[in-house]
């Protein structure tokens, strides 16, 4: 979460006792029990890609607390959790307490429930609403637990908890790798650094071999980014969702391709996300406070991503047009974003459409919850940093609940699902053609197969839009991630996407 919307001292820095490492096929048994444990008696497992339980309590036979493990190197941020139990009987009851949350604001209030799935049923789904309780606990200091209760149904079955839909680096290096095989004339993939752990800082190229701009113009370029916060999963399926447009065979994506220039750097936080981490990097530096000035040892990718950004605002030859990071927001519904007040009100007026014309694509974005501000405490931050930096650039955050989001139709709540958050991302892309026709730099041929839009489509967004300096798809589905192996691969390009000889 990039900006907090009415949340401000929700974190917590203390926790009963510290936890540092993830459990490690930690066998939980009744106190003064010797031998090896029985069947029933549960073994938790962190340690994996993105894993993250600290330390299992034993209270009953059928009750757990669990505490989550902090973030590396600090200790105030306690969220993400995502864990493995095995050696369970059928038909075997359980109440698990999540006791250290750092947050006390969260969207358990409003019904989010942890993900659960199993080897025999592998596709991500909720625990029912009505088995997840989330309150103030006397036996913890009065802290906020969430407590759920849980049937392990197959004893043969391995069962994994998690906070939200998982998305490893793994499995990103696993779909780069897929798209680089298809050796696209449009694609092109570069290691712009590598992180303290020598992990990848993938920068993604998207556009035409043949792109044109009008005469005497530059390349419009658009630089996207995700992950810089390592829990908010839900930012990289959007940033799927976004690359998986501009590569089809849409008619839009195709014009977006001949016209503008897409920078992609997908995982911002690559040792944060492989660690488990919920808001930091190895060291414990939210990377997101660190933009204005990032250190080459302690915050490689801002370093990189910045510098690259300063060299295409500085190219002859590109428009630095829009800038926008990718987050997941932990107490608000639907869709949203942050934008920044200028003083030139031309400048502060134009960036209000593109969040106008996302909404009246997406009925899932909400602009009741999107505003812009100069919040002195997020200076450091992306968006506040590159909107200083970026004389005409428009800068933005985008946020995605964690959890579900209010159709602008009907106002029914929906749970979003992987498919959900993709649909998002392929929403903002589209977004794009609709804002650079309407600035003109965009004119759409009758022979490009596409239907113009009601004009009216543009004036039902703007009555829902609300002041902004005031300082939510598809149901619930069965949808996962799939588990894959990095396949390193570089194709040799310089930091503009140019391909070399």
């Amino acid at each position: 979460m990039a900006d907090k919307q009415g949340d401000s001292g929700s974190e917590s820095d203390s926790t009963d006792e510290p936890v540092v490492g993830n459990v490690n096929k930690f066998a939980v048994v009744p106190p003064n029990y010797t031998g090896k444990p029985r069947k029933g008696h549960l073994i938790f497992d962190a340690c994996f890609e993105s894993g993250n339980l600290g330390r299992v309590d034993y209270i009953t036979e059928t009750e757990y607390d669990l505490f989550i493990r902090p973030d590396t190197c600090n200790p105030r941020f306690r969220v993400w959790f995502n864990f493995i139990v095995e050696n369970v009987k059928s038909d075997q009851r359980v109440i698990f307490n999540i006791v250290n949350f750092s947050k006390t604001k969260s969207l358990y209030r409003d019904g989010m429930t942890p993900m659960i799935k199993s080897t025999s049923r592998p596709k991500w789904v909720r625990i029912p609403s009505k088995y997840v309780y989330y309150y103030r606990c006397p036996d913890h200091r009065k802290n906020y637990v969430m407590s759920f209760a849980f049937v392990f149904d197959r004893e043969e079955d391995v069962y994994q908890f998690a906070y939200c839909y998982p998305y490893s680096y793994t499995r990103l290096q696993n779909y780069l790798d897929n798209l680089e095989r298809r050796n696209y004339d449009f694609f092109t993939r570069e290691l712009l650094c590598l992180s303290v752990q020598q992990r990848r800082l993938d920068l993604i190229t998207i556009a035409s071999p043949n792109i044109c701009a009008k005469e005497n113009d530059k390349l419009k370029t658009i630089l996207i980014t995700a992950r810089v916060h390592p829990g908010e999963t839900p930012a990289s399926f959007v940033c799927q969702g976004i690359i998986d447009f501009l590569v089809s065979n849409h008619p839009i994506a195709k014009i977006l391709r001949d016209h503008l220039v897409f920078k992609i750097v997908p995982m911002l936080n690559p040792d944060g996300v492989y660690l488990g981490n919920y808001r930091c990097s190895l060291m414990g530096f939210d990377l997101n406070r660190h933009w204005q000035e990032p250190s080459p040892w302690a915050h490689p990718t801002l370093y990189a991503t910045k510098n690259l950004l300063m060299e295409l605002d500085r190219n002859e030859k590109h428009d630095m047009d829009f800038y926008i990071d990718l987050h997941a927001h932990s107490t608000l519904m639907n869709g949203f974003m942050y934008g920044n007040i200028y003083d030139d009100p031309e400048r502060y007026e134009r960036q209000s459409v593109f969040p106008k014309l996302l909404c009246s694509n997406a009925e899932d974005f909400s602009l009741t919850n999107t505003n812009f501000n100069r919040d002195a405490v997020k200076a450091g931050t992306g968006r506040r940093t590159l909107g200083s930096c970026l004389d005409e650039s428009h800068c933005y955050t985008l946020e995605v609940s964690f959890f579900s989001y209010q159709t602008n139709t009907t106002g029914q709540s929906m749970p979003y699902t992987e498919e959900a958050y993709m649909k998002l991302g392929r929403n903002v892309a589209r977004t794009f053609l609709d804002y650079y026709k309407l600035v003109g730099y965009i004119s759409i041929k009758p022979s490009s197969g596409l239907t113009p839009k009601p004009s009216s489509q543009l004036s039902r967004s703007q009555e829902k839009y609300h002041s902004s300096e005031k300082s939510s798809s598809e149901p619930l589905s069965k949808s996962q991630g799939e588990n894959v192996s990095a396949n390193k691969s570089d194709k040799k390009t310089d930091r503009l996407g140019r391909k070399s000889s």
